[in-house]
């Protein structure tokens, strides 16, 4: 590690928000900081500055760490997010922060578990509580987006629009409402939705759709640099 990088993990491990953020506020416009990854360096088990403060519960250095580029999905070799780290440690205050900043709920480790997995193996009640609730609503914004995507807006806007009100506006929703919610949508855009494979799951045909754009852009640029010759 680089001198920066070091004085990194040593104010997460000790919990020193303000000589972080004094760190990082100095190196910011650095040439170091301009060459290098602040934080993409590792611990002897493969943890970067980011899941170790995210595995300590210390939610105010994960947010600092974010907000100067942190990669808040990076995985270890085995698959481990900071929000499989989290919920292995019952970080319920952590996981939401992560949750705030963009974690991936469907990250999978080598063993194919998620992090709601892992709070249940490690019976860490009150993360299996906020990353069940995270998840529905998760998935209610997916099929919402999914749907936005594939201009379903068009025949049917005003559904789309109510949903979207009630995501953002309403509070204290439950597991059972975003289940109700996503159900409503899903009955009133039956048509549709029967068109697209109703057995599909909305997240992956997304990804899919997006995967296979990028795809194709990068086949036709090959195709154009073997055609130019180079």
């Amino acid at each position: 590690m680089s001198s920066i990088q070091e004085e990194i993990f040593k104010f997460v491990l000790s919990g020193d928000l303000e000589a972080l953020k004094q760190l990082l506020a100095g190196v910011e416009e650095s040439e170091e900081s301009r060459e290098q990854n602040l934080f993409g360096q590792k611990d002897e088990v493969g943890r970067n500055a980011l899941m170790t403060a995210s595995m300590l519960g210390r939610s105010d250095l994960v947010r600092e760490l974010v907000a100067h580029g942190a990669p808040v999905n990076d995985q270890t070799v085995r698959g481990f997010s900071a929000l499989h780290l989290t919920a292995c440690w019952g970080r319920v205050d952590t996981a939401r922060t992560l949750l705030e900043l963009g974690a991936d709920l469907k990250a999978e480790t080598f063993k194919g578990e998620t992090p709601v997995d892992l709070s249940r193996i490690y019976a860490k009640t009150d993360c299996i509580d906020c990353l069940i609730l995270a998840d529905a609503k998760q998935d209610l914004i997916l099929l919402h987006v999914f749907l936005v995507s594939i201009s379903a807006q068009n025949i049917c806007t005003s559904n789309l629009s109510a949903k979207s009100d009630w995501i953002q506006n309403v509070k204290n929703q439950t597991v059972s409402d975003f289940t109700a919610q996503r159900r409503d949508l899903e009955d009133a855009l039956q048509p549709i939705l029967s068109k697209l494979s109703a057995h599909c799951k909305y997240s992956v045909a997304v990804r899919k759709n997006n995967l296979s754009r990028h795809e194709k852009k990068v086949s036709s640029s090959r195709s154009l640099t073997i055609k130019n010759g180079k």
